[in-house]
């Protein structure tokens, strides 16, 4: 899994939130142009947090059906020169969301993907769910 270092490139630029959701809502016509240039024009970094926010705004804020917010985030991913942060941590968790996995829970899980177990309280869907998908490491409920 490699992470890229803005540091090290010349010319790599972040990219907030707020310009995904302008890009992807075309909400606001001059900031659409604007991130849809900024993105089309390559060595574009998304750090992992502000997918993380992506998929909240999109799914809580402008209320969007979660089958069109995974496939935004999968298109996000998936463009030219567009570099995510922990790729492989990404895909990960959205393939989990796919199987009905919280998006924050399923990242959460693919970032702890060496560790042997991730500890929760939330027994009525993440415990349940990640035992029925069998997905590794367990998430356990924690207890005393």
């Amino acid at each position: 899994m490699a992470v890229l270092r803005c540091g090290k490139r010349q010319n790599v630029r972040a990219v907030d939130t707020n310009v995904l959701v302008r890009y992807y809502l075309r909400d606001d016509p001059a900031q659409a142009r604007l991130a849809e240039k900024a993105l089309s024009a390559g060595d574009v970094f998304v750090p992992k947090t502000v997918l993380l926010e992506l998929e909240w705004v999109l799914r809580s804020v402008v209320e969007q059906p979660a089958g069109k917010v995974l496939d935004c985030l999968t298109h996000l991913i998936a463009l030219p020169g567009v570099t995510v942060e922990d790729h492989d941590q990404v895909e990960a968790a959205l393939r989990h969301c796919r199987d009905g996995v919280d998006f924050a829970d399923a990242l959460h899980h693919a970032a702890s993907h060496a560790c042997t177990e991730l500890l929760t309280f939330d027994d009525r869907r993440y415990v349940r769910r990640a035992a029925r998908l069998g997905l590794r490491p367990p998430v356990r409920l924690l207890t005393n």
